[in-house]
């Protein structure tokens, strides 16, 4: 895995580039890339490369040059299928002089150009400089595994990174909140489009290429995940079970390409289990496996972790991090992320790529699984109040509805009984922007009206938290509700879990890779018909049944507990003065982005233990540890001397 840059200068701009601001840009990602460095320059462009070796340790040095000097590459990912890419290359006459896929990268596109990002199977992202055509080419893998971002400025130029903090160092756009995307954010964990929260710094999305020629660009869509008509309803269960398992068995042989030492993350779930399962199986060997929990038994699965490792004899790690730990390394996480963590579980992903980063250099995990296969309860939880709120609009008056309705919010606001049926079809309205997206939101529409301060509702203006989300819903080719869900689920959350997996692992400069998105069984899985991902309240059919006799039964049957982290808990009891800070404190309340009677009511039901708000507090104290570190430049903010002292201790 590496950190690319690079910039091109407009015709019309007046700015000279350097190899200072090159390096500048590069070397502030020196942990994707510790083992070596590149830079070139040509005439107003210029690429750079932080580099983590894992293929051809000696020859795969960036940036990499075609040998007639008018193509220069840089790359981050990995190409599973460059041997066989580089045979039929070879056929064609190509005399290569290194063994890494990045040769196979540059000659590839040499030969076909643009259209041979459709021949390669991996994921990455890269830039080709061609110096006679004066045009720069970018691309990222079709999953959107490893990031590429972009600033693109009125003179025409452009910036492309690894991460943003490196488009920042470049000084061509200043670190501001985008105030549109505000919304986005606060409802879906994070951006779900092409903007990210840094106003003027995009994302080229999974699937798309990028071509720049003075000044102008065009972005292409060369891959988007298809629910057409389900080719497979007439074969046996049988059949589609077997050809799965052959797919995921190759997808894991692939992603054993490597010149270095690999291993899993080993959570205990059937993801991660049936990579290490096939992966002992392909390997013949003891393979190292590792783990992360906390002490509280309810954010603790090592027991499950420990019997799958037994069962397979690998080499098995742990790593157990206290709450101390937790929050004292948020801040220096929150800067490797660029932007607020979306998720708490990426604090104890980073301690166990810690870990893994003593033993080997590249891990497998199960990424993936679940948007592919419908493994979260939310989706059969909506299907069910899809169908159920159907027949009760059918059946039961308007103003009958409403009283139920108005019975329902009358109840305690803690009671477990409220919290469950407010977020059924008897107080939603009967579609999928209720019933999934804002019932499933971190704030829902409703709830950011009461968050937002007048001022911040001005700015914001008309932005809809679920812009991106509706333009997705309604451009998916599949007619079956569950699938119209996976697919926007692929586009957005997945998205955003896969960004926490590439800056928490490279945060660690270790490598991770995910069986579960390689393209062709992405493929093969979606024009699965529904019944193999999700039948009844049994989520990921197709995977139980193709692991059955491989993965112990206890781990086939169990059911999913995600990374459960107690961040809730923890900020009820001696841990409060983070929310004290950084959500109701005094600077961060004079901001005057969110109202402070609702900010100090969601801290005290929290704190009372009659609500659970912690995804909003998490979001909220996320947010202003973001603005401090990157729009006040505040050098890793301080935790609250309570954390600090606890720590110590």
């Amino acid at each position: 895995m590496c950190g690319i840059c690079g910039v091109a200068l407009s015709p019309r701009s007046s700015r000279l580039l350097d190899a200072r601001l090159l390096k500048r840009m590069r070397d502030t990602m020196t942990h994707r890339g510790p083992d070596d460095l590149g830079l070139f320059l040509d005439q107003g462009v210029g690429l750079a490369h932080r580099r983590l070796s894992i293929v051809d340790i000696a020859g795969g040095h960036q940036p990499m040059h075609a040998d007639d000097g008018s193509l220069h590459l840089v790359y981050n990912g990995e190409v599973y299928n460059h041997q066989a890419l580089r045979a039929s290359l070879e056929c064609r006459g190509h005399r290569y002089r290194t063994r890494s896929d990045t040769e196979t990268v540059l000659r590839l596109y040499q030969e076909y150009g643009p259209p041979a990002v459709h021949q390669l199977r991996g994921m990455f992202a890269f830039a080709i400089w061609d110096s006679r055509r004066r045009e720069l080419f970018l691309a990222r893998d079709r999953l959107g595994v490893k990031p590429l971002y972009y600033v693109h400025t009125e003179d025409g130029s452009l910036y492309f990174a690894s991460e943003i903090k490196a488009l920042l160092a470049t000084g061509a756009t200043t670190p501001a909140l985008n105030w549109a995307e505000l919304p986005d954010y606060l409802a879906n964990h994070a951006t779900s489009g092409a903007n990210t929260l840094f106003a003027g710094v995009r994302r080229l999305l999974p699937g798309q290429t990028l071509h720049w020629h003075e000044g102008q660009i065009r972005i292409a869509q060369y891959w988007d995940l298809n629910f057409g008509a389900c080719s497979d309803e007439w074969r046996s269960e049988g059949h589609i079970v077997a050809e799965f398992r052959e797919r995921l068995r190759e997808a894991v042989r692939l992603r054993l390409m490597a010149d270095v030492p690999l291993g899993v993350f080993l959570s205990g779930g059937i993801d991660s289990t049936s990579i290490a399962a096939l992966m002992t199986e392909l390997v013949g060997e003891n393979i190292k496996t590792f783990a992360v929990a906390f002490a509280e038994p309810e954010a603790n699965e090592l027991g499950f972790a420990r019997a799958v490792a037994e069962q397979y004899r690998t080499d098995h790690h742990e790593v157990v991090v206290t709450p101390e730990q937790f929050f004292t390394v948020l801040p220096r996480l929150i800067w490797h992320e660029d932007e607020p963590l979306a998720h708490p579980s990426s604090v104890p992903l980073y301690f166990v790529s810690e870990l893994a980063s003593r033993h080997v250099k590249v891990v497998l995990t199960g990424e993936g699984s679940d948007e592919l296969l419908a493994g979260y309860a939310r989706y059969s939880k909506t299907l069910l109040n899809l169908a159920l709120g159907a027949m009760y609009d059918r059946m039961t008056p308007r103003l009958l509805r409403r009283a139920v309705r108005h019975t329902i919010e009358r109840l305690d606001v803690g009671s477990t009984m409220r919290c469950k049926l407010s977020r059924s079809f008897l107080c939603l309205d009967t579609g999928l922007e209720s019933i999934y997206l804002d019932n499933f939101a971190v704030f829902s529409r409703s709830a950011l009206r009461n968050l937002l301060t007048s001022e911040t509702q001005a700015r914001v203006g008309t932005a809809d938290p679920y812009r991106v989300a509706r333009a997705y819903l309604s451009h998916v080719d599949g007619e079956a509700v569950l699938n119209r869900l996976l697919y926007l689920d692929c586009k957005t959350y997945l998205h955003e879990l896969l960004m926490k997996q590439d800056q928490m692992s490279m945060a660690a400069s270790i490598e991770s890779r995910v069986p579960f998105l390689d393209h062709p069984l992405v493929e093969f899985v979606a024009g699965l018909p529904t019944r193999m991902k999700l039948r009844g309240w049994r989520t990921k059919h197709v995977l139980r049944e193709c692991m059955r006799g491989l993965v112990p039964a206890p781990i086939l049957t169990r059911r999913k507990m995600g990374f459960p982290v107690p961040v809730g808990a923890w900020l009820r009891g001696p841990f409060h003065t983070v929310a004290d800070e950084y959500v109701i404190g005094e600077r961060a309340t004079a901001r005057g982005l969110f109202n402070p009677e609702s900010l100090r009511r969601l801290v005290e039901e929290h704190r009372s233990g009659r609500v659970d708000h912690s995804e909003q507090l998490w979001a909220l104290l996320n947010l202003e540890l973001w603005q401090r570190t990157f729009l006040d430049g505040e050098q890793l903010p301080k935790m609250p001397r309570a954390v600090a002292a606890a720590a110590v201790a």
